[in-house]
């Protein structure tokens, strides 16, 4: 039986003989379902559309891409380390050359994600790579929508997945959204990766945080001041949320810290 993917998010389902009745996921407040209706394909019909093209990042961090974009968007990052490589977020598409670069870069260990808008096909990608390990905070698993025996849920509020590579849970956007810090990125000064936890806007220097970002609901100041208590321990200087163009490239940790500030005081007592 096929596993049915949602055409608005690309979160893959358990197998089923028909389509799901609804998308969960869509269906919460934090997504939305299409004026068209709910609609699903596979990832054998994906393949016969889509590809995805690897682009470097860093020196030893490698973005993904689907190409032409599908649902919605995000890039998901291959971090390669001395003591294993880490795959950060997912996307749908996973086909017989996205593996073969992904092994030419010396392949994943352990996969990690940040939250339930980036879950995506993750249980064929995990099955693809070598049946690797996927972490998720427990706090996300009731929007796992095809349980595996290859999910990994992780408790508390830190989880060092690696050495020199934990797992942060800030919180906000869900109950476990989850940052990842690279203490060995950028040269040693530090890398933040937050999918959308932490979200870079059009000015490049500044963040947001949100509770839905196409619904455009906000999050409240406790949410907002407890991302910013769950990263302070640790050091960045750069910043990479989900998406190709939203890096912060320079002194990242405080412009987390002073876009909080300014945030707080636009929900609190307005700008105007």
């Amino acid at each position: 039986m096929p596993n049915y993917i949602c055409l608005t998010c690309g979160v893959q389902y358990a197998e089923s003989a028909t389509p799901p009745d609804h998308c969960l996921i869509c269906e919460d407040d934090r997504q939305y379902m299409k004026e068209s209706g709910q609609a699903w394909t596979t990832l054998e019909e994906l393949r016969q559309t889509y590809h995805n093209e690897l682009r470097p990042v860093e020196p030893t961090m490698t973005g993904i891409a689907t190409v032409p974009s599908f649902c919605i968007g995000q890039r998901p990052l291959l971090i390669q380390t001395p003591n294993g490589n880490v795959l950060w977020d997912c996307i749908t598409l996973i086909d017989d050359a996205t593996v073969q670069a992904i092994h030419a870069l010396g392949g994943v260990d352990v996969m990690a994600i940040s939250h339930p808008h980036f879950y995506d096909a993750m249980v064929d990608w995990s099955k693809a790579l070598g049946d690797v390990p996927i972490y998720l905070h427990r706090d996300n698993a009731p929007w796992v929508m095809r349980p595996d025996s290859r999910i990994v849920f992780w408790d508390g509020e830190t989880y060092p997945l690696l050495d020199g590579i934990t797992l942060i849970r800030c919180g906000g956007h869900f109950p476990g959204s989850t940052a990842l810090h690279w203490a060995g990125g950028a040269d040693g000064k530090g890398v933040l990766l937050t999918g959308d936890t932490i979200m870079v806007v059009a000015d490049t220097r500044w963040v947001t945080f949100m509770y839905s970002y196409p619904n455009d609901i906000p999050l409240n100041r406790t949410a907002v001041e407890k991302i910013v208590a769950a990263v302070e321990p640790f050091e960045f200087d750069l910043l990479y949320s989900g998406w190709w163009d939203k890096v912060v490239r320079t002194d990242a940790k405080n412009a987390v810290k002073r876009s909080a500030e300014r945030y707080i005081r636009a929900i609190t007592a307005g700008l105007g």
